[in-house]
């Protein structure tokens, strides 16, 4: 049933995130379970704000204080990527395998894009960034 798969997904994800925790030296705690929870179901890329007003739903007492250092636990473990911007607040994502994403400059929405780019596309254009170290890159469609 639909209850049943939810609460083993819930499972799944709070033994995911103990793992990751404990790793970095964190505690697992329900606040961060529950923003976990909600990053890991949502596409919306949601500020800070809006996963406050998601978890509330669950946590009614949780502050945004306690969801702001949550997020920022998650990405610290690798369980979230934090997505800025200088003109709106930072968005959080909760798929952190290597996709890109188109953001509109009007609303700040936040879409995941199918595609992948090249290996060789990515070494020609670490060439061509001579006295770089690259680190990683980001694509990103406005």
């Amino acid at each position: 049933t639909r209850k049943s798969s939810r609460k083993m997904n819930s499972r799944s994800s709070d033994l995911l995130l103990r793992v990751a925790l404990e790793a970095s030296g964190q505690r697992f705690t329900e606040q961060r379970a529950a923003v976990f929870r909600y990053l890991k179901l949502t596409d919306v890329h949601p500020t800070a704000d809006e996963v406050l007003l998601a978890v509330r739903e669950e946590l009614p007492g949780i502050s945004l204080a306690t969801v702001y250092k949550s997020l920022e636990t998650l990405v610290g473990c690798g369980l979230a990527v934090k997505l800025t911007y200088a003109d709106t607040s930072a968005r959080y994502d909760g798929r952190t395998d290597a996709h890109h994403h188109a953001r509109c400059v009007v609303c700040s929405r936040v879409l995941d894009l199918p595609g992948d780019i090249s290996s060789n596309e990515i070494e020609a254009l670490r060439r061509e960034a001579s006295g770089f170290t690259i680190t990683g890159y980001r694509l990103e469609l406005s």
